[in-house]
């Protein structure tokens, strides 16, 4: 039986590959979309919400972060409640790219359920967000014991 985990590996890289050839000449990665459509749909995140949201670490957030920065897509500032936290913002132009980035998105969605059936593709998204559900309920909970 073929390993749920290595299709799901192999799956994100070649989608990530993907990303990176639509998005060429952009500024950005295969990577960074998500941090582009988590800052436009939340304007103002602390960084730390943004790892949470995102399920990546606190230091490898920060770096992505550092070259959104670099490359115009987001600003990053202190909260005025509390100088500790690094609140993140979109600027225009990572506003302007968002629908590029949806579209690519979709695409590639598109191309990797070519010849399915519309209850396929139902069941197929069901089933992984069942999966997806499971694996953040478990980093959840690890969190949760961490802060205890």
């Amino acid at each position: 039986m073929v390993s749920i985990m290595r299709c799901i590996n192999v799956i994100s890289r070649c989608a990530a590959q993907y990303r990176t050839n639509k998005l060429e000449g952009t500024g950005l990665n295969g990577h960074q979309y998500t941090y582009i459509l988590n800052v436009c749909r939340h304007p103002g995140i602390s960084q730390d919400g943004l790892a949470r949201k995102i399920y990546i670490n606190k230091s490898n957030v920060a770096r992505q972060l550092a070259k959104l920065e670099e490359n115009g897509y987001i600003e990053r500032r202190p909260s005025a409640n509390d100088k500790r936290i690094i609140e993140v913002y979109p600027t225009d132009k990572a506003v302007e790219i968002l629908p590029r980035v949806r579209e690519v998105l979709r695409d590639w969605n598109n191309y990797i359920t070519e010849g399915f059936t519309p209850e396929e593709c139902e069941l197929l998204t069901r089933l992984l967000e069942i999966v997806m559900h499971r694996a953040t309920d478990y980093v959840s909970s690890r969190d949760e014991e961490s802060e205890i």
